[in-house]
């Protein structure tokens, strides 16, 4: 049919993806494929069917006695979050779930030197930004969504249950600003070409 542009080339399906999260103001990466700054932080493994990045733009309409449909549509906001189940239960990992807290060491009596750890989330008022970065990998495409600053911004909820392994639920919300993109994708693959 003319003006069909069926290429199966184009079909993605994602074989690698990576989360990493690194502090506010961390250098983003240059391009799809070259080394990140070591301030990125991979979260490790993660399910393999729980990744989502969710766009979310608001609108309203306007309606007039015109007309049965909208007359005027416009956008109000934007809204923009990353959700991804981590398999990886640490420190970091912990933290980047809650939105920040504390870990501090507690040093036990018995046995002798042991250490255990107490970690406490954050205080109302007190959660942290954090930069995100996702990478996905189809082949020889790569895909690498920057996101400058983004918070975790809603309650944890955990399965602890005896018949599958317990995940931390990572839900983070895209923040935004005038001085810089909220988030964009860094890609090679060359259906992005402009023709």
């Amino acid at each position: 049919m003319a003006g069909e542009s069926a290429n199966n080339n184009e079909i993605v399906i994602p074989s690698i993806t990576r989360v990493f999260l690194a502090p506010v103001g961390t250098q983003a990466p240059a391009d799809a494929t070259s080394p990140m700054d070591e301030a990125l932080r991979n979260v490790g493994l993660t399910t393999e069917d729980s990744l989502k990045f969710n766009s979310e733009p608001n609108f309203e309409q306007v309606r007039s006695a015109q007309s049965s449909y909208p007359t005027r549509t416009f956008q109000t906001q934007d809204a923009a979050t990353v959700e991804v189940d981590l398999q990886q239960w640490s420190g970091g990992n912990f933290r980047a779930v809650y939105g920040g807290g504390t870990i501090s060491v507690v040093t036990v009596a018995d046995p002798p030197n042991a250490k255990h750890y107490k970690f406490v989330p954050p205080r109302i008022g007190s959660r942290t930004e954090v930069m995100a970065v996702i990478e996905v990998i189809d082949g020889g495409k790569h895909y690498r969504y920057v996101i400058p600053r983004t918070m975790q911004m809603e309650g944890v909820s955990k399965d602890l249950a005896k018949t599958k392994e317990a995940v931390l639920p990572l839900r983070l919300a895209v923040q935004g600003g005038d001085d810089l993109d909220a988030w964009y994708v860094l890609t090679d693959d060359p259906a992005f070409a402009t023709t």
